[in-house]
């Protein structure tokens, strides 16, 4: 897939395929001859030039490409990577919350229990989807699949989307924060494996209570923080202008959260980002959750749950004795 959307870093790797593009066109009308040599340099020059600037990307960059609007989405990877879904809704005590989504089918031949935030992809489904901000009736639906899986003995896979859970005063009112730890005990708890995956943002408690799992993997330029660059910049700056220096600060990138821990694996996506090539970097999340769902059968429920629980008491002690 060629994007259409450049970010702002990119710009120098615009204008290089936007000469090759014209180049294309100016050949298409039958001058070809030293144009197509012209043509193919310029193709590698770009490439190089998209190489280069993806093996520096800063945390800030990292967090644009974390939010691209053409990167894959919970409904992308439920449409690559899962057979027969039947998608399930409501909480069963309020509403359907359309942020998150989830529900049975089957993943490379064993049935999974899916769960995730969906952004949306356009404006329409951007609202519906309330940007992938639950409500808390998301967080009890959530924890009602996840305790479905268990009846069942269904490993769950969730797929992690959110700048965060939704603030507003309705959500509060119904008890969002409770909301939230109860889908993060819940997942504590579980006796059967789950599996998480960082596929964009990862933002605060939102992205915790679907995303405390026994493997956590995040794709090479997702983020997962405590709260947005913009938010943390506007609590100790009063101004969200210094969200490039909060994001540097707060290690929310992949390679940081591997080496602090955090996260257990992460999915090298394709070169400029998981939208330049969807299918590949979907299929590439894929063989992560196969393959950690491989591992983890070998426990058996009891194990699988105290080492889950053992791992979260853990983060924070590196280093000391």
């Amino acid at each position: 897939m060629t994007t259409t959307t450049y970010l702002d870093f990119e710009k120098p790797v615009a204008e290089l395929e936007g000469k090759v593009e014209e180049l294309r066109r100016l050949a298409a009308t039958g001058d070809s001859g030293s144009i197509t040599e012209e043509v193919s340099k310029l193709e590698e020059k770009a490439k190089q030039l998209l190489r280069d600037t993806y093996a520096k990307l800063t945390p800030w960059q990292k967090t644009q490409v974390a939010r691209h609007p053409e990167r894959p989405h919970f409904l992308d990877y439920v449409h690559a990577l899962i057979q027969d879904f039947t998608p399930l809704a409501g909480d069963r005590a309020y509403a359907d919350d359309k942020a998150i989504l989830g529900g049975l089918g089957s993943f490379r031949g064993r049935p999974v229990m899916v769960i995730g935030h969906e952004k949306g992809n356009d404006t329409k489904s951007r609202l519906r989807h309330n940007f992938g901000m639950a409500m808390p009736d998301g967080y009890r639906k959530s924890i009602r699949l996840m305790t479905m899986a268990e009846r069942f003995n269904l490993p769950i896979i969730t797929l992690v989307d959110t700048s965060g859970a939704y603030p507003g005063v309705s959500a509060e009112e119904r008890g969002q924060a409770e909301a939230i730890a109860r889908s993060t005990e819940r997942c504590l708890t579980l006796t059967v494996p789950i599996v998480s995956v960082i596929i964009g943002e990862g933002g605060s408690g939102g992205a915790v209570a679907l995303a405390t799992a026994d493997r956590v993997i995040m794709l090479e330029h997702s983020i997962y923080s405590v709260i947005s660059p913009e938010g943390c910049s506007s609590i100790l700056w009063k101004s969200s202008a210094k969200a490039q220096d909060a994001a540097a600060a707060m290690k929310i990138t992949a390679q940081d959260l591997f080496q602090l821990r955090v996260i257990d694996s992460i999915v090298a996506e394709p070169v400029g980002g998981a939208h330049r090539n969807r299918e590949r970097a979907m299929e590439d999340a894929g063989d992560a959750v196969d393959l950690a769902l491989t591992e983890l059968d070998q426990l058996p429920p009891e194990v699988l749950r105290k080492t889950r629980w053992d791992k979260y008491l853990a983060i924070g002690r590196v280093g000391l004795a």
